[in-house]
């Protein structure tokens, strides 16, 4: 399964690109926001893109579902060629949309556990109060 449209793969690389170009000129890095969310339809495994490479390594939050999410590198292919139970695979999130850099997701994560607890504190954070 393709997980990724090429305006996904598109803006993946730009982020890459425009880390990497701040990396040579001696700059702070981009704080980007998360471009694709990967998650198992049979689990709480979830991820969070931010850049992809010429080898097809991604980049962003990773979160296995056992309590220590954390950001670093992971396989493109290896998340599309997974085969779980039932013919299913893992899956890219197709109504995901956020204005959230990745270092409030990875914050929220740390404290909560988990992405899916990090959504929720993140959600929780931004309604007005009365609307909970």
């Amino acid at each position: 399964m393709n997980l990724l449209t090429p305006e996904i793969r598109a803006a993946l690389l730009a982020n890459m690109h425009a880390r990497r170009n701040a990396q040579a000129q001696g700059k702070r890095e981009p704080d980007p926001v998360p471009v694709a969310r990967f998650f198992n339809p049979l689990g709480a495994a979830t991820w969070l893109a931010t850049e992809l490479d010429e080898d097809g390594i991604l980049f962003g939050l990773a979160d296995l579902g056992l309590g220590c999410p954390e950001l670093g590198s992971f396989s493109l292919r290896e998340l599309q060629s997974l085969r779980l139970p039932f013919g299913l695979g893992i899956e890219r999130d197709i109504l995901f949309d956020t204005a959230l850099p990745i270092s409030a997701y990875v914050a929220a994560a740390r404290r909560a556990g988990s992405i899916l607890g990090a959504e929720k504190l993140l959600r929780e954070r931004s309604m007005p109060e009365g609307d909970g």
